[in-house]
């Protein structure tokens, strides 16, 4: 299934996508999708219902997150072969982890905001990873089985706050607010049967800067929800983002970084597209 959210911000209301790629209200039938209604009992009741028996979302209608109640934004870094030589870094021998603000979470196509004082505003296409249930010290031959389902991320990312900014803070680069588009899609695990074999690509007004695959990635799925399980608990709805491929603006000779009106299109194969636009912080409050 392919599932959705949609309308203003903090009045989501939940949808599922149809054949033809439609979106459906179920609000009349789920209050919401988080993890208190993202349980097997009721996926298994979404399955079976014909989407369209339920009224079409009208076009052009804001989508917010896929679901709510995210309680946790992990994030991986340089999980690519290539993203890591063009940044000049050696090759994790495990895996790089960080957080990202829950109050950087945003729908697949709201605006990206430029922080003040931000010069180096970069962007980042991931495959995220949707945690279904409970896991703590979980094997690698289980992980995937803690799996809900798979989205399409922009982990974008401010440079400058990220390397120069007290001895080098990830989180300050990666959490303001707007660094975390998602969706438009939940899509369920059965639906991905091989997250390792997907095409992630990313363009900046039209011009394409980013186009791998998750066959790269260092460390796959099932390893790094094993891994990231021991060191905190994941709980149903957190949310893992697994690196991106080479392309990022950082990466470019002569680097290139987002400027407000730019125009940011990604998507990966099956899971949707995002559009964003940047805008000035002013602008965005």
């Amino acid at each position: 299934m392919k599932l959705a959210r949609f309308g203003a911000i903090g009045r989501e209301r939940p949808a599922l996508v149809d054949d033809n790629g439609r979106l459906r209200d179920v609000s009349s039938v789920v209050p919401t999708f988080d993890p208190t209604t993202l349980t097997a009992p009721t996926l298994a009741a979404l399955r079976r219902l014909d989407p369209t028996d339920f009224p079409l979302v009208p076009a052009r209608t804001r989508l917010g997150t896929p679901w709510a109640g995210i309680s946790k934004y992990i994030g991986i870094g340089l999980n690519y072969r290539d993203h890591a030589l063009e940044t000049g870094a050696q090759l994790p021998t495990e895996p790089v982890v960080f957080l990202k603000a829950i109050s950087c979470l945003s729908g697949p196509n709201d605006p990206i905001i430029r922080p003040p004082e931000s010069t180096r505003l970069d962007w980042e296409v991931e495959l995220g990873i949707v945690i279904g249930r409970r896991a703590s010290h979980v094997s690698q031959a289980d992980a995937l089985s803690c799996v809900l389902g798979y989205c399409l991320l922009n982990d974008v990312s401010e440079r400058g706050f990220q390397k120069d900014r007290g001895g080098g803070q990830w989180t300050k680069g990666k959490g303001c607010d707007s660094f975390g588009p998602v969706g438009p899609w939940l899509v369920t695990r059965d639906e991905v049967p091989d997250p390792a074999a997907l095409r992630l690509w990313l363009t900046v007004n039209g011009e394409t800067m980013q186009d791998g695959s998750t066959a790269e990635m260092v460390f796959g799925v099932a390893e790094l929800v094993s891994h990231v399980s021991r060191f905190m608990t994941l709980m149903p709805g957190d949310l893992i983002a697994t690196g991106t491929p080479a392309g990022v603006g950082m990466g470019k000779t002569p680097p290139r970084y987002l400027q407000p009106g730019d125009e940011v299109h990604l998507g990966i194969d099956g899971l949707g597209e995002q559009r964003q636009r940047v805008i000035d912080w002013n602008s965005g409050r």
